[in-house]
């Protein structure tokens, strides 16, 4: 990926113990076009197009201590057939950091709990494309659920304390309730080819209904060309919670490097609801993605079951989708 680097001095006596200080502003981009599809009961065979864009702007300086800090904000365009259809700001965040302090990052937009961070799944949010929300056609269905850190959280990044391992703490502030949410994660690399994460976080409204926690684990392992995944997220909430507030959700992926430029992925996923009667949602599907520069063509063929936790016919879709990419 290029990135276009602008160097800016700038004098600012009143503000540092020296008189100039250099500072670095990078921007970089992306824009991808895709077209997709879904078949299924009481759902007419479609297709629909759409395009992504987004810029991500980040100012750094260093400081006389040896602390850098950095600024950064996406530029993230919305879909064209929206009613706005205007470009906004984005996952905007502060960030400080230092070999002796570690790295504290304060999102006043767009950040992540030390168990939201991780909850990707292994087969990268199948769901995500049958959930209602994403996908231009309006194929609804279920979604999973997060501890998210919400505006004005701080994720922070102990400084290195063991080869391979990561360790991170997260504190969310929620809405107008005064309550604020912990987090704790850590992330073991120091086995080559392998890598596990562990992080748990509160789910703290004010409300006993409404609180609890999530878990989510993660682990991969690679061997030559293939890759083992699996992840798993428990999202529980505590007395007087409804059933169906509480979910589990479990993945496994096998993705295979044919080349420096060529991988096929297979993943499933499965949601789990903490209804009683309910149906578990599951999905799987194989990825194939073809990589040359800056630019990323991606095939995707998913089928979905139950997706909205019952039996019923109209809850079983195959989907597809071609996408074009491109970074700069």
């Amino acid at each position: 990926m290029n990135i276009k680097k602008i160097g800016m001095t700038a004098l600012a006596a009143s503000l540092v113990s020296t008189s100039v200080f250099a500072g670095e502003l990078t921007a970089t981009g992306s824009a991808s076009l895709a077209v997709e599809g879904y078949s299924g009961a009481g759902l007419a065979s479609d297709t629909a197009f759409s395009m992504g864009d987004s810029v991500i702007l980040s100012g750094s300086t260093e400081l006389d201590n040896g602390m850098t800090v950095t600024m950064s904000f996406e530029l993230d365009g919305t879909s064209e057939s929206t009613v706005s259809g205007l470009s906004a700001y984005d996952d905007n965040s502060l960030t400080i950091s230092s070999d002796a302090m570690g790295t504290m990052k304060f999102s006043a937009h767009g950040g992540s709990s030390a168990s939201s961070a991780l909850d990707t799944t292994a087969a990268g949010d199948m769901w995500d494309n049958f959930d209602g929300t994403a996908n231009t056609l309006t194929v609804a269905g279920s979604a999973t659920k997060a501890a998210g850190a919400g505006n004005n959280s701080i994720f922070y990044t102990l400084p290195s304390m063991v080869d391979g391992l990561a360790v991170s703490t997260s504190l969310a502030t929620v809405g107008t309730t005064g309550n604020s949410a912990l987090g704790y994660s850590a992330t073991y690399s120091g086995v080559d080819g392998l890598s596990v994460s562990y992080g748990i976080a509160d789910v703290n409204s004010g409300l006993a209904s409404t609180s609890g926690d999530q878990t989510a684990m993660k682990a991969s392992y690679a061997y030559g060309p293939v890759t083992l995944s699996y992840s798993n997220s428990e999202y529980t909430l505590g007395s007087g919670a409804t059933e169906a507030a509480q979910q589990d959700v479990t993945s496994y992926a096998v993705s295979y490097t044919v080349s420096d430029a060529l991988s096929v992925t297979y993943g499933t996923e499965t949601i789990e609801s903490g209804l009683a009667g309910s149906v578990d949602a599951e999905y799987q599907g194989v990825t194939v993605a073809y990589t040359a520069g800056g630019m990323t063509v991606t095939a995707k063929s998913q089928e979905a079951d139950a997706i909205s936790h019952t039996s019923a016919s109209n809850e079983d879709y195959d989907y597809w989708s071609l996408g074009l990419s491109f970074a700069f």
